[in-house]
């Protein structure tokens, strides 16, 4: 079977879905691996170190001659439909936000698995590239926030006198928070977060953070993710977290809640109360915001309450392609080590009794499984609804369906498919 790894076309998109040493992985399986020219030149790779890993260079890829397809950003739709019937996909697929490639995907018979619908169980953290690119955010966020504030992050004992060190608060306490703790104590902060599953306290302490208890209901969701607060528990919580935002340095925001608007942490008047030279990093900027006003990628400088000077808030953008060699080295894992679980013979052939090939699939032969994302669909095609089988013109004969794609399977519940979309 041909696997195709393509160039990223997004701009800022700087990682690539193989690197060599996966390829390695990938060949060793009996799968024929394509690399488009220059396809992971930004993260380190050339040509070459493919080609000697055994891939095959092409100078373009055309997505209607591969079985496969491993790919780093959403799909375009137009590559969507140009896959042909039975093609499986792999990558990150944003379900939530690209309605138009999930239709394309199932109205074109693809059997596409989006990594951020890995199950969160242990045999599947091999695969979460959720966590591991937000790992990679998490430490990028506070190389950002070190570089503009105007101090150093440190203590510092000196014949001059004593510097003390900056205090940074970290909201959010998932995969990205926990790196962003670690990184601001490596670089001598003092270091607080806050989040509102309790659960979390101890992984900060343990990170070396002193938890921030704001004495707030409960939020922990199945899976290990957060659940949204309802609106007047968000407004007491930022009622809360108002006094220890005005006494930071640095402020760092990584909440996100599964498959929704990022939760709204911070207000603008929160900001106004910090010191002039303060910074707040807004990781979720992207997908909506912690922050009242950050934009992604841009730097906002905030007129403080006292007017003495300015907060600058960064709304953070592509933070995991700001580092590609080692987020690409952790994502290309993820991709290789989930086909490694579905190729059987140098085939690659998804069996649906397996609860990570399951969870992770968002549509085949024809279907939207993914439950959230086929309700979405069926909300904008009206009454009607989506098609759930393709068109017939569309659909091979019945013998490729058999060796291109499994037996038709039934839809996930909503309960399983909603816990395993979103960040942490």
């Amino acid at each position: 079977m041909k696997l195709g790894i393509p160039r990223e076309r997004r701009e800022g998109e700087r990682r690539v879905a193989a690197t060599p040493e996966t390829v390695k992985q990938l060949t060793g399986l009996g799968l024929d691996v394509l690399v488009e020219s220059r396809a992971g030149s930004s993260a380190g790779h050339g040509d070459e170190d493919y080609r000697q890993a055994g891939a095959r260079i092409v100078p373009d890829l055309d997505p209607a001659e591969l079985d496969v397809l491993a790919h780093v950003r959403p799909l375009e739709p137009s590559t969507a439909r140009s896959l042909k019937w039975g093609a499986v996909t792999v990558g990150l697929a944003s379900p939530s936000t690209e309605l138009a490639v999930v239709q394309s995907l199932a109205e074109g018979g693809v059997t596409s698995f989006a990594l951020e619908l890995v199950p969160r169980i242990s045999r599947a953290q091999s695969m979460d590239a959720l966590s591991s690119q937000a790992l990679v955010a998490g430490y990028r966020c506070v190389l950002e926030a070190a570089i503009r504030l105007p101090r150093f992050f440190p203590l510092y004992m000196t014949a001059a006198g004593t510097v003390p060190p900056a205090r940074v608060l970290v909201l959010g306490v998932g995969v990205a928070g926990l790196q962003a703790i670690g990184t601001a104590k490596r670089l001598g902060a003092r270091v607080s977060a806050n989040d509102i599953r309790p659960s979390s306290a101890e992984e900060v302490t343990s990170m070396g953070g002193t938890f921030i208890n704001l004495d707030l209901e409960t939020a922990e969701a199945s899976g290990g993710y957060a659940r949204e607060l309802s609106a007047d528990r968000g407004a007491r919580q930022r009622e809360l977290l108002a006094p220890h935002v005005a006494d930071a340095d640095v402020l760092i925001t990584t909440a996100a809640v599964p498959g929704r608007r990022a939760p709204l942490l911070v207000t603008h008047d929160m900001v106004r109360g910090m010191r002039p030279g303060s910074v707040v990093v807004d990781l979720a900027a992207e997908s909506g915001g912690n922050v009242e006003g950050s934009m992604p990628g841009r730097d906002i400088h905030v007129p403080t309450a006292d007017g003495h000077g300015t907060v600058t808030l960064v709304g953070l953008k592509d933070a995991p392609s700001a580092m590609p060699a080692d987020a690409s080295r952790l994502y290309a894992k993820n991709v290789a080590n989930l086909l490694a679980l579905m190729t059987r013979d140098g085939t690659v052939a998804p069996d649906f009794d397996d609860d990570v090939v399951a969870g992770a699939c968002l549509t085949h032969d024809g279907v939207v499984r993914h439950a959230p994302t086929a309700e979405a669909l069926a909300a904008i095609a009206g009454p009607a609804g989506f098609p759930e089988q393709a068109p017939p013109e569309q659909a091979p004969p019945e013998s490729e369906l058999s060796e291109q794609a499994g037996p038709p399977e039934g839809e996930l519940s909503g309960e399983k498919a909603s816990e395993n979309e979103g960040v942490s």
